[in-house]
């Protein structure tokens, strides 16, 4: 069973590490015994999640990383391969937008334009550069956190709702260009999650109200979506690619 779920020699590449979801998915990665490069736009708090995994007795390095710049997306896959020598797991976690803040007529194209570099055409740009890696290692797994709102409808979400929904459409077709070469892409999209960016909008009343379209009577932790993580990056998954696993409790943590 150890076997399943073992990423001894694997080397993970996770955006977004420096907090929230993806501390959770450097952590659990690392347990499982991979190489994790643990990338953030603040480079102090990638570090401090690399220093914690190897007080752990894991593996990583840290590296700062800005997913709109793509000089910083080459240099991420290059310190990757200089440090660990390939790339066999991609966590595409770096996001931004959401929270019902999109009111149509209070935002313009730039906005428009950073919500879907950020969510959509980074990660892509990153398939791009780990995939001839992965492809020569014979192993590799590509996983985008998307979000409940690509499948969602509700107001003043539709840019960050839409941006997340073309996430899960670029996967499900890379799959088919990726398959070929030995590699899987995947997506986990988290319901109503404890981290940080949650606390800055919830209240007991919001969380009540959340839970009333949440068969599973409690609020996701970032366990439960980095456990969904590691199962998409472990050869437990091995014929597994293309999909999107909505992790949420059975419901959908939307408001009346």
């Amino acid at each position: 069973m150890d076997s399943l779920f073992d990423l001894t020699g694997k080397v993970a590449v996770v955006t977004g590490g420096g907090d929230g979801i993806g501390k959770g998915c450097c952590e659990i990665l690392a347990a499982a015994g991979a190489s994790v490069v643990v990338s953030d736009l603040s480079l102090e708090k990638a570090q401090d999640v690399a220093h914690s995994i190897e007080a752990a007795g894991g593996k990583a390095v840290a590296t700062g990383c800005n997913v709109l710049q793509k000089e910083d997306l080459d240099n991420l896959i290059a310190f990757a391969v200089k440090n660990y020598g390939t790339v066999n797991i991609l966590v595409n976690n770096a996001g931004m937008g959401g929270g019902g803040r999109e009111n149509p007529y209070n935002i313009d194209l730039a906005y428009v334009e950073r919500i879907y570099a950020i969510n959509v055409f980074a990660p892509w740009q990153l398939c791009k550069l780990a995939a001839p890696y992965m492809k020569e290692s014979g192993y590799g797994s590509i996983i985008n956190i998307t979000s409940m709102s690509s499948i969602n409808n509700s107001p003043a979400m539709a840019i960050y709702g839409s941006s997340k929904a073309a996430l899960n459409h670029l996967a499900s077709n890379l799959a088919f260009d990726y398959g070929p070469m030995g590699i899987r892409i995947n997506c986990v999209g988290p319901g109503a999650t404890r981290t940080h960016a949650l606390s800055t909008v919830l209240t007991p009343e919001i969380e009540e109200r959340m839970l009333a379209h949440t068969p599973i009577k409690r609020l996701g932790e970032v366990s439960d979506i980095a456990g969904a993580v590691l199962y998409f990056a472990s050869p437990v998954s091995a014929w597994v690619s293309g999909q999107v696993l909505m992790v949420n409790g059975g419901g959908v943590q939307t408001l009346d």
